[in-house]
């Protein structure tokens, strides 16, 4: 068999205005090109220390279990609960959007039983409802829910749905995969107990790794286990001894190291921005992209006071084709704008406004090639 001749793979240099993954900052790039050194070099093991100290930071936390799950964002789901549900238990699992749902099939599949809350797609997760579940089911030892919900747009009172947790006797598992970094989080006021994100939304960084925290209490139940975790790779009993066993790290797996380099510059570029800087600065962004949408007479999906500033669900006009403006904006103008999924599935765009993508002149683009594709 003669082998296949095929050339470097040249990557256009696309404009990413959908749901992720975001553009991906110049110096992360750059981060990820230099030398690969091995996984357990000890200037390695020293910038994990400091990429420790970065995640805690952009979540506002204290947690010593804090680290990045060498996998998207989905492994950072799965791994908050397969680490802390055990055949049997209850989980009161909110639901406004796809990923809501997932949460739900990750239940499941921990053999654990799913107490659903729904909510309608582009609308928060209703607190009361939440209350009035948790009230109905006292069995329940876990409350699950989407910080920032990608498929629509909308975004929940996380403060809120964490007290309610506590006040039930639950610990909190919350998707922060397109909050992390955009909009105000802070694990720790809040009482958050397993959270998870991903690298590529408001980090602005390559895909492919998820941060992930736990606090002190939801750690003590993974020491309380009585089953072992059903993922070998994701158990977090044997991650943590490579995260934080100072210079002896036991060796679990061979680190993603040149994603990490990234991970550690992106991150170091938020903390350099500082936090309430990075949420207000896509908060304005949300507001020009706001009154550009307004001037083409598009519609937005959710509800002002729930929308997200980094993700913005419009509703396609009626007789416009779906696809064809999405191919037309990539081909004539390298610009990325996500579809909808699941019940806005060719009902609405997602245009997201994310780390480095959220500027003045990706904004500026967005609009006025709309206006164009739909003229």
């Amino acid at each position: 068999m003669k082998p296949p001749v095929i050339s470097a793979f040249e990557p256009p240099r696309r404009i990413l205005m959908g749901p992720g993954p975001s553009d991906v900052y110049p110096q992360v790039l750059s981060a990820q090109a230099k030398p690969t050194v091995g996984h357990l070099d000890p200037l390695f093991i020293g910038m994990m220390d400091e990429l420790k100290q970065l995640l805690q930071y952009a979540f506002q936390t204290r947690n010593e279990m804090t680290l990045a799950v060498s996998a998207p964002g989905s492994a950072g789901m799965e791994t908050c609960f397969v680490n802390l549900l055990q055949p049997g238990d209850t989980v009161v699992v909110c639901r406004n959007g796809v990923f809501g749902e997932r949460m739900r099939q990750n239940v499941e599949r921990c053999g654990a039983q799913a107490v659903l809350v729904d909510n309608a797609w582009g609308e928060p997760v209703d607190p009361q409802k939440v209350e009035e579940t948790l009230k109905a089911n006292p069995q329940a030892r876990f409350l699950a829910f989407v910080h920032a919900e990608t498929s629509t747009g909308a975004l929940s009172d996380a403060a809120t749905l964490c007290a309610l947790a506590r006040k039930y006797g639950c610990l909190s598992i919350v998707d922060a995969v397109t909050s992390l970094g955009g909009v105000e989080l802070k694990v720790d006021e809040w009482g958050i107990d397993a959270i998870y994100s991903g690298s590529q939304k408001c980090l602005s960084c390559v895909p492919g790794l998820s941060p992930v925290s736990f606090s002190p209490a939801a750690v003590e139940r993974i020491k309380q286990r009585t089953k072992p975790v059903q993922s070998w790779f994701l158990d977090q009993s044997l991650v943590m001894a490579y995260w934080s066993g100072g210079a002896k790290r036991s060796y679990h797996h061979t680190a993603p190291v040149n994603a990490l380099y990234a991970l550690h510059e992106s991150l170091r570029m938020l903390a350099e921005e500082g936090l309430e800087h990075s949420w207000q600065r896509h908060s304005e962004m949300h507001q020009l992209l706001k009154q550009g949408l307004a001037k083409l007479d598009l519609q937005f999906v959710v509800a002002e006071q729930y929308r997200l500033p980094q993700l913005n669900s419009i509703y396609i006009p009626s007789g416009v084709d779906d696809a064809a403006v999405r191919q037309q904006l990539l081909r004539q103008y390298n610009l990325e704008i996500g579809a909808g999924l699941g019940d806005l599935a060719g009902k609405a765009w997602r245009i997201g406004l994310m780390g480095y993508g959220a500027r003045r002149e990706n904004i500026a683009l967005c609009i006025k090639a709309l206006e164009e594709v739909l003229a």
